[in-house]
């Protein structure tokens, strides 16, 4: 695999951004709802308007996955009162990690994973969370093969659509 560079995202890189989350969004839920949803929710989701005001946050931090200058995926995270829930200031949330699938299974999601565990322990959190689609059984591995243990459910709407997200921890420092 060529060398796979992390980089921090700036708001100069709004357009990339919004596509890569675009086409990893789709590429990864597109065929299990509906055309409706999913394009109620890119709109939504990944608008400049959007994508501006969390790339401002500084609860917020974005990474890309890049080979060369070409970006095959990336990285949300959250802190403080940005987590979409818990808001617990001793926990950082991975909101997102997204990795185009043509370059499923050549260890990108796990570099971004990296990321975050080195920038949640620069932070000093005692925990990171997430949620996870419970239909989306790869992610739920990976989280699992990474010491993620679940401990609540809560609703995700896509589009006009509800679906159950399994939201899972790991605890950091106890190892």
């Amino acid at each position: 695999m060529e060398n796979i560079s992390i980089q921090r995202v700036t708001s100069g890189d709004i357009r990339r951004l919004q596509e890569i989350g675009r086409q990893t969004f789709s590429e990864t839920f597109a065929e299990v709802n509906t055309a409706e949803d999913m394009e109620k929710y890119l709109q939504e989701s990944f608008s400049s308007e959007k994508l501006s005001e969390e790339l401002h946050d500084r609860n917020s931090e974005f990474y890309f996955a890049a080979v060369d200058a070409h970006i095959i995926g990336y990285l949300k995270l959250n802190f403080g009162a940005s987590q979409t829930e818990l808001k617990d200031c001793k926990a950082l949330e991975i909101e997102r990690i997204y990795v185009l699938r043509e370059f499923h299974g050549k260890k990108v999601g796990q570099l971004l994973y990296e990321k975050a565990i080195q920038v949640a322990k620069q932070m000093n959190v005692d925990y990171i969370w997430l949620g996870v689609w419970e239909e989306n059984s790869r992610a739920i591995n990976f989280y699992k093969k990474n010491g993620f243990v679940a401990f609540d459910k809560h609703i995700f709407k896509l589009g006009n659509d509800e679906q159950t997200d399994i939201m899972m921890k790991l605890q950091l420092g106890k190892h």
